[in-house]
């Protein structure tokens, strides 16, 4: 369990706060209106424990260079619209405007900086936590702030200025949206109730096997159901011929991923063989219609965009009786109605199933929440590649910085275990 401070463990009244969020939402090309608000709806808890501190919020939206990279000007009013009060706007991150801004504020008020990856040192210093920690961003606001509040789970994977270059500089705690993702995901990976399945589908291959075989050769899952194209890699490596055109869409999304990936798989086949539910049949797209392909009868020249009907069947039954279930991204084109079965029979079992069940970030979140299923689940992640690494047993920058703040401002770790 990682060991973190929670804002259960400090006095926050009347201190100035830094609070990093990732609200980076989903905007209409055209108007640049908010087309979906459940990330910003997600830090309303972690707010409503500081209504008497000095909130500073930092935020992101998109990249530079796309389309949808903005102000945040926008996300400050409809985060004022939630909460029924004012959040002040500045068009500034840590310069005279911002620190002005900042040196005016109030207890119980709220004040967002632009986007911080307007921030060129945001983007380019990477990795090195020296020079994060050295980043005017970071010297600036830590120079006005008493504690660094981070609430971006679905960042922290990423190892940028605004996620861990306050680590030694403030005391670091965790939001209430990043101590429940942890306290959440620990729970399923530590002490899952029995049987405990992996679900693995998407296109983001290498993260899923490398997810597969951290919860199989630690005997985290007692079995994995693989969808999407990891079950079309898996088959492939298994014996069932494929098809070109699905082993050259596979070679294309791993790109340099290729080599290890492949090795790591059939490390995963030949140690854990029997632990792996590999479908039975796969839909077809032939012509655009939908049609279903026992193993038998491959190989099959056309896509497949889903797992077959019988093997939507056996995985449904293998969801509804598992203890825990740790499902993680589409097992077709779910955007076609025709190849979208195997999505939302899966969604709906998991839905339906009495066992704790953990549901990855991104499309999987998306498709849960769209369906209003999310709270017939154990837990929705926000974070798409975060959860993702963190079920591969790999550490997360943001959550490894929220332990060495603990140890560095003397936390007494085994209180922070209770809250964490």
């Amino acid at each position: 369990m990682a060991k973190v401070l929670t804002l259960d463990d400090v006095n926050v009244d009347g201190k100035t706060v830094l609070l990093r969020v990732d609200i980076n939402s989903p905007l209409d090309p055209a108007t640049k209106a908010f087309l979906d608000d459940t990330r910003i709806r997600a830090i309303l808890p972690t707010l409503q424990k500081l209504v008497k501190a000095k909130v500073i919020i930092l935020a992101h939206q998109s990249r530079p260079g796309k389309d949808d990279f903005t102000s945040t000007l926008g996300h400050a009013r409809e985060l004022g619209r939630l909460l029924g009060r004012q959040v002040k706007w500045v068009d500034d991150i840590h310069g005279p405007k911002a620190m002005k801004a900042i040196e005016e504020l109030e207890p119980g008020q709220l004040l967002m900086l632009n986007n911080v990856r307007m921030d060129e040192q945001e983007t380019s210093v990477k990795g090195d936590l020296k020079a994060m920690g050295e980043t005017h961003l970071v010297q600036r606001l830590a120079s006005v702030a008493d504690l660094f509040v981070n609430d971006a789970f679905a960042c922290a994977h990423r190892s940028t200025p605004s996620i861990v270059g306050f680590t030694g500089l403030l005391p670091c705690v965790a939001g209430e949206l990043m101590g429940n993702e942890i306290r959440k995901l620990d729970h399923a990976l530590e002490t899952p109730e029995r049987p405990c399945l992996a679900v693995l589908g998407g296109v983001k291959v290498d993260d899923s096997i490398q997810v597969a075989d951290n919860m199989l050769r630690n005997g985290i899952a007692d079995a994995l159901w693989p969808t999407g194209g990891v079950a079309n890699l898996l088959l492939d490596l298994a014996g069932y011929d494929i098809g070109e055109p699905n082993r050259a869409f596979l070679k294309k999304e791993l790109d340099k991923h290729w080599a290890p990936t492949i090795k790591l798989a059939k490390t995963l086949i030949q140690d854990h063989g029997d632990k792996i539910h590999l479908p039975v049949d796969l839909a077809a797209n032939i012509e655009g219609n939908r049609v279903d392909i026992p193993l038998k009868d491959f190989p099959i020249e056309a896509p497949f965009w889903d797992i077959g009907i019988n093997s939507v069947f056996h995985l449904s039954a293998a969801i509804r009786n598992a203890g825990t279930i740790i499902l993680n991204g589409p097992s077709g084109v779910f955007e076609n109605p025709d190849f979208a079965l195997g999505t939302i029979e899966m969604l709906n079992a998991c839905a339906e199933s009495e066992g704790y069940a953990v549901m990855g970030g991104g499309h999987t979140a998306t498709l849960v929440a769209q369906r209003g299923l999310a709270d017939k689940m154990g837990h929705v992640s926000t974070g798409g590649g975060a959860c993702l690494d963190y079920i591969a047993g790999r550490p997360l920058p943001g959550v490894v910085s929220l332990e060495q703040s603990a140890v560095a401002f003397g936390i007494d770790i085994s209180h922070a275990e209770k809250n964490a």
